[in-house]
């Protein structure tokens, strides 16, 4: 089949490159001509295990193209994807420009029938306005009778997962209103809906909905737990024992109950905040997701209070090392990251820090640039150096097992701020760490 996906970031790159794997005609179409002579030569714009090895073979197969012809890109495929950005309004809506910029692309080039599917994350009653703007740019062009289908199909994946997650989804939620296209759609996703059938069709605004349901379930989730372990430091209890207690309840489960620093990336943050503005706008004030939103700010701030108070609030001068810098592992990815928070007020306090990441280190350089109060280190062990105290922001495997020995030889003060729980309170008190996590 013949596909077009508009927009070459996170969800239209994996997206494109999956559908050519199987087999399909995919062009991705991109406005940033850098980033399209960059998949071009071979490269990626973003880290994702497995996704620049996937990406070349298709390319070199033939099956995956990136192009900045729009007009090619209309022409090429009967599916038609937007998978474009929609980052958060200033009131916290999400803004749909460049949605809304694409169906009108769309409209202005499109000269027979297309399905037009919407990828990205967008808020219920997105697909009647992409409906309304090429119908209207088809009517100044004097083809208003020029036929068109509109689908709601919102991606689940994970970063750090997202080839499998697309590979061998949990689900394929299809909204249509539409028989005939839902019958397409099925026929496009068949190679990955082999061993029992995943897709499950609805109404286009209940598909909407659905994926802001499911984020704002998991960020619930943690927010609840991290509510929790603040209850547990303060009574005496231990989080990480709680945990497993109801995670063994099956109607709960393991799944995002791990107590840290709060959630960030790309999808909590602005979907949470973008469901409860939908619900203000339809007079419903969302008690529960304003908490979420509350709990998740609070529990960012965790770790730098613990390095205050341990430090009797005098932070000038101190140096912290810091592991992690990405939201979570597998991602090179600091949006709404903890260890962003953490900095900025390690800074603000008059502290300096010594970081490494894994995949984000070029990331954190592209936001803050040169400092003098910040070191970008090459190893986790460079981290250590001249440092007051250690601080785990992200739970990368790499930081699992460490050399303590070393850590304890090497850190001014034996300290440790863990931030994800990674490690057993006794065992590092009974080689004379001084070990604070969350809710333990």
């Amino acid at each position: 089949m013949k596909i077009t996906v508009f927009g070459s970031g996170y969800v239209g790159l994996v997206t494109g490159a999956c559908l050519a794997d199987a087999g399909n005609e995919v062009v991705c179409v991109d406005i940033d001509q850098s980033k399209i002579d960059l998949l071009n030569s071979g490269g990626i714009p973003i880290y994702e295990p497995g996704l620049e090895q996937l990406v070349q073979n298709n390319a070199s197969a033939g099956r995956l193209q990136f192009t900045t012809d729009v007009a090619h890109g209309v022409a090429h495929g009967l599916f038609q994807y937007i998978a474009v950005g929609t980052p958060p309004d200033e009131d916290g809506s999400a803004d749909l420009q460049y949605v809304l910029a694409v169906a009108g692309s769309i409209g202005e080039h499109m000269d027979e029938y297309k399905i037009i599917i919407d990828k990205s994350t967008v808020p219920v009653g997105t697909a009647d306005k992409v409906r309304a703007r090429v119908g209207e740019v088809l009517a100044a062009r004097g083809h208003e009778d020029l036929q068109f289908d509109v689908v709601s199909n919102p991606e689940f994946l994970k970063e750090g997962d997202a080839i499998d997650d697309f590979m061998k989804p949990d689900r394929i939620v299809v909204g249509t209103d539409n028989p005939r296209t839902t019958e397409l759609l099925r026929a496009l996703y068949a190679p990955f809906n082999r061993s029992h059938d995943r897709l499950i069709a609805m109404d286009i605004r209940s598909a909407e909905l659905t994926k802001y349901a499911a984020n704002a379930m998991l960020a619930t989730k943690i927010s609840f737990m991290n509510e929790l372990a603040n209850i547990a430091e303060r009574v005496g209890a231990d989080i990480e024992q709680v945990r497993i207690g109801i995670g063994s309840d099956p109607r709960i489960g393991y799944h995002f109950i791990y107590p840290g620093i709060g959630y960030g990336g790309s999808c909590f943050p602005k979907d949470v905040q973008a469901l409860e503005r939908s619900a203000g706008e339809n007079d419903y004030p969302a008690a529960i997701l304003q908490a979420v939103e509350a709990v998740n700010r609070r529990q960012k701030e965790v770790l730098f209070r613990k390095i205050k108070d341990h430090f009797n609030g005098d932070l000038q001068g101190k140096l912290i090392g810091l592991w992690g810098l990405s939201f979570k592992p597998n991602t090179d990815d600091m949006r709404e990251a903890p260890s962003r928070v953490l900095m900025e007020s390690l800074w603000e306090a008059g502290a300096r820090v010594r970081a490494f990441d894994p995949q984000a280190m070029q990331e954190t350089h592209r936001i803050y640039g040169d400092r003098e109060d910040l070191v970008l280190c090459e190893s986790p062990d460079e981290v250590l150096e001249n440092a007051d105290a250690l601080a785990v922001a992200t739970e990368w495997k790499l930081f699992r097992s460490p050399d303590f020995d070393r850590i304890k030889t090497v850190l001014n003060t034996p300290v440790i701020f863990d931030g994800r729980n990674l490690y057993d309170p006794d065992f590092l008190r009974r080689r004379g760490f001084t070990y604070y996590s969350i809710g333990r």
